[in-house]
């Protein structure tokens, strides 16, 4: 006879779907200027949009992040002192009108390519007030092509008067800065302010030289922001090879948001790794290299533009830009933040900070400098490479969250073993 005692069916535990929930993907169009030469651009500035477009549809990029510069002739820094060629693939010498948008989407259409956001990556706080005004007025003519084209975001830099202490360029934030998210705001835009220290910005001794560097002072800034009644329209491209120049790892850094409460900060990516040569540690530390650059005579600056350039060894010396997927896989340099732990980043944006994957994009951001050709042919399969490594890594640490976090965590199954820990490494 049956024991009615044990036939009572266990109660049925909660289950959840398994849906991962990939990020959206799109490259710089940095990555390659010189797609378009710049004759053929100078003449016909929209061309290199079309044909960028085209370029991404070939290497299998569902998006674009459409670049824009101060034209080389309207710089005030030469091109010879730049680290990377100028990214003007949208030239804004004039203004961007309905026509101009107009035969762009066209271009978006047929390519089936579209636009994650638009970015002028430059200082919007340098000491010279004639050149701070062009670059503000550039920044305006962006903002009003993302508006005709359609995007809700546009990418930059804040920058830094090198001639004022850090204190007062927080000053000199909210009195030329603001004005700008203002103009977002009108616009219903948001700016997103990539976090790059950029120390070859000058051949000083600074190298803090954009201070929106990190989160400490991004908390600063958006409190100024929020006083002003634009906190909305500030938020971070947080790009990861950063994090690691200055010894940073992402999941300390976001867990640092989350634990301040700033965990919404963040508003999109760039994705950059950065390997960090442990000989150039040893002979100059995180600092760079201070002295016998080649960027000064004596006791004053070089006026030569290609000597200038050697600023930038406050970075090189000890490091060098990865493309995503360029690097070697190396647990040990993952965890003396030596090089971008790439499943664990993606992985810790979903688990720490306040955002909607499906609604975020990674921008791939090419700056590997023994990669960085200007030949079409030979960078395609360079960066369609790096494309799908993008893609297949975030659709891994999207499978593990929602494995992970929804579907166990919904029939009350513990995750094995301890993982990455924040404050750690």
């Amino acid at each position: 006879m049956k024991d009615r005692t044990s036939s009572a069916a266990e109660p049925r535990a909660a289950q959840r779907e398994f849906q991962p929930r990939p990020m959206k993907l799109s490259i710089l169009t940095a990555a390659l200027q010189e797609l378009t030469p710049r004759a053929r651009r100078d003449a016909d500035p929209d061309l290199a949009i079309e044909e960028w477009l085209e370029f991404a549809r070939e290497i299998g990029s569902p998006n674009i992040e459409l670049s824009a510069a101060l034209h080389p002739s309207e710089s005030d820094v030469p091109a010879a002192a730049l680290l990377d060629p100028v990214a003007d693939t949208l030239d804004l010498r004039q203004p961007f009108d309905g026509a101009r948008a107009a035969r762009v989407q066209r271009a978006m259409r047929a390519t089936g390519v579209g636009l994650s956001d638009l970015a002028y990556f430059d200082n919007m706080l340098t000491a010279d007030e004639a050149a701070r005004r062009r670059k503000h007025e550039l920044m305006l003519r962006v903002f009003d092509a993302a508006v005709l084209l359609g995007t809700d975001a546009v990418a930059g830099f804040v920058g830094r008067n090198p001639r004022l202490a850090m204190d007062a360029n927080l000053v000199m934030f909210e009195e030329v800065f603001v004005p700008l998210l203002r103009e977002a705001k009108a616009r219903r835009l948001t700016f997103r302010v990539e976090q790059c220290p950029m120390p070859g910005w000058t051949s000083g001794d600074s190298w803090h030289n954009n201070i929106a560097y990190a989160p400490g002072p991004w908390i600063a800034l958006h409190r100024i922001c929020e006083r002003h009644g634009v906190g909305e329209q500030f938020r971070i491209h947080y790009d990861p090879s950063h994090a690691i120049l200055m010894g940073q790892d992402s999941r300390a850094v976001f867990q640092y948001l989350k634990d301040t409460g700033y965990d919404f900060l963040i508003g999109g990516f760039h994705v950059k790794g950065q390997v960090v040569d442990a000989r150039g540690i040893a002979a100059w530390g995180y600092g760079g290299q201070t002295m016998q650059r080649g960027d000064w005579h004596g006791d004053r600056p070089s006026a030569d533009a290609a000597e200038q350039r050697h600023a930038w060894k406050k970075q090189t010396v000890f490091c060098e830009h990865e493309l995503p997927g360029t690097a070697c896989h190396d647990p040990l340099a993952y965890l003396q933040n030596r090089s971008v732990d790439w499943l664990d980043h993606q992985l810790a944006a979903r688990e720490l900070l306040r955002l909607d994957p499906q609604n975020t994009f990674l921008v791939v951001e090419h700056e590997y400098p023994r990669a960085r050709v200007q030949d079409r042919a030979r960078l395609a399969p360079i960066l369609a490479g790096s494309l799908a490594f993008t893609r297949a890594i975030d659709a891994a640490a999207a499978a593990m969250y929602a494995l992970q976090h929804e579907v166990l965590a919904a029939q009350g199954i513990a995750v094995q073993g301890i993982g990455r820990e924040a404050y750690r490494s």
